[in-house]
């Protein structure tokens, strides 16, 4: 098969060398990470403002993914057209905002034409452009250099990469913050409460635990026997909470505290369920976020928790068990 009297093999070779030659661009990146891009890191860490991102053409589309990626890992961040701000949008950058403006050659007509009211203004002004003699490098209090080679357009002309660099970089400039800023999994919720992680992170102890017939509690009353009826009845936590007669948490009886007592080689099943359970136990509440849940789990080093609802009563148990699927999810976003 040939396409316009292009073989496979042919096209499969300019695909290959395009390829190549954006993978040199991204090797070519590590050198823009340098004191520069410490100091941008270092001013957007510490600004209470914005990060405006400037960009247009293909640099501007760039510019919009680095504004989005920012935006969406903790800091904050919008996009503008540089021609809407020489026609007004100018009104949306405010005191203590930085601007990141982006441009290969740095010789942007649109940009460059904005950066004088911008300085005025005593806005820091990081670029990002291919030439740290151009216009742009030279008039940014601090400038980041994209290196590559050539582009992977046959000509040398089309932005190809040098916008596969730039993303790469901003890229890296989003999670060196996202990080500094300590934002975690569970931040995601916030930002992103329509998604997939987002319903994964607004789970709650009670989306998960175990309730109802499968839900082991004893009363005060119960004996050893009756605890180990009652844990084997419902299902395999291996564990039972003590209740009173309002449904109260008194305490927590395990398979491992039967295992312990029996190494004493005392007859314990018709001892009361009062003497051998734990009092006092570690127990999570329903509204506890599920990652809190098995953050906890994980520290104190328990197979199970009971469950509380607001006013005390045992309203359920988890499960280490219970949180493997959902931490799996949460680990493959």
């Amino acid at each position: 098969m040939t396409v316009n009297n292009y073989s496979q093999t042919e096209i499969k070779k300019i695909a290959r060398k395009v390829l190549d030659v954006e993978y040199k661009a991204l090797e070519l990146s590590r050198k823009s990470i340098d004191e520069n891009f410490l100091k941008a890191v270092d001013v957007i860490a510490r600004t209470k403002g914005r990060v405006v991102v400037l960009g247009i053409g293909k640099s501007g589309i760039i510019g919009r993914k680095i504004s989005a990626t920012l935006a969406s890992t903790g800091t904050p961040s919008f996009f503008v057209h540089p021609v809407e701000a020489l026609h007004g949008d100018l009104g949306m950058i405010m005191p203590g905002d930085v601007i990141l403006a982006i441009s290969f050659s740095g010789q942007t007509e649109e940009i460059n034409k904005i950066l004088p009211s911008l300085e005025r203004r005593k806005l820091t002004i990081i670029s990002m452009t291919g030439h740290d003699k151009s216009k742009l490098a030279l008039m940014s209090d601090i400038h980041i250099t994209i290196h590559i080679e050539r582009e992977a357009c046959p000509y040398n002309l089309a932005p190809t990469a040098s916008t596969t660099a730039t993303l790469a970089v901003g890229d890296a400039l989003a999670i060196c913050l996202m990080k500094i800023k300590h934002f975690e999994k569970r931040d995601f919720a916030v930002f992103h409460p329509g998604g997939s992680l987002g319903k994964l992170l607004t789970q709650q102890v009670k989306d998960l635990m175990r309730k109802g017939k499968n839900n082991p509690t004893v009363p005060q009353t119960a004996t050893v026997q009756d605890a180990l009826f009652v844990m084997t009845k419902t299902g395999a936590a291996g564990a039972t909470s003590v209740v009173d007669k309002k449904g109260h948490l008194l305490g927590y009886f395990t398979d491992g505290d039967l295992r312990r007592i029996l190494q004493n080689g005392t007859d314990v099943l018709h001892k009361k369920i009062t003497e051998v359970m734990t009092k006092n136990p570690y127990h999570l509440l329903d509204t506890l976020p599920a990652i809190e849940a098995a953050k906890m789990i994980h520290s104190t080093h328990v197979d199970n928790l009971p469950v509380l609802d607001k006013t005390g009563k045992v309203v359920g148990i988890i499960d280490e068990k219970d949180l493997i699927e959902f931490l799996a999810l949460l680990d493959k976003k």
